[in-house]
């Protein structure tokens, strides 16, 4: 008796494509980030840094869907190469505070295009802007679908 498994093939799976694209879209992203000497875990610190500077190690790990237990050893290296400082608050000693150094506000000017041209790069294809627009407002319903469970 042969059973057809067919949820089971690769090309049936939604997580596969999202997967691979993820992974194919950061490797676009990695010679800007190596011309800036960073991680794309590292842009993305960076990236929420820019938009809310002084915020709370949980803020950052809310924002990025992360867990605290991987955001501080990435924040410990970013310590430790100048992009910015972690304090203890005074009112709550166990929170902490990341804060840019002047070296992460200045990376900012230097990652202002990687948008830009990431942007140019994906849509030169078959793939047009709008299209790209469009994924990116699905895959948003879909994270918070997935994050509101």
């Amino acid at each position: 008796m042969s059973k057809d498994f067919d949820q089971l093939k690769l090309e049936n799976q939604l997580c596969f494509p999202l997967y691979a694209a993820s992974r194919l879209v950061i490797r676009e992203y990695q010679p800007y980030l190596d011309e800036l000497k960073i991680t794309y875990p590292q842009y993305l610190v960076l990236m929420v840094l820019w938009e809310s500077n002084g915020i709370a190690v949980n803020d950052i790990a809310q924002k990025l869907i992360l867990n605290t237990n991987t955001v501080t050893p990435l924040l410990k290296r970013m310590e430790k190469m100048g992009l910015l400082e972690r304090k203890r608050q005074k009112e709550d000693e166990r929170k902490v505070i990341i804060s840019l150094t002047p070296a992460g506000q200045e990376m900012r000017l230097a990652a202002a295009e990687i948008p830009l041209k990431l942007g140019e790069r994906l849509s030169c294809g078959s793939i047009q802007l709008e299209e790209l627009k469009r994924l990116k407002q699905d895959l948003h319903l879909l994270i918070n679908q997935l994050t509101e469970e």
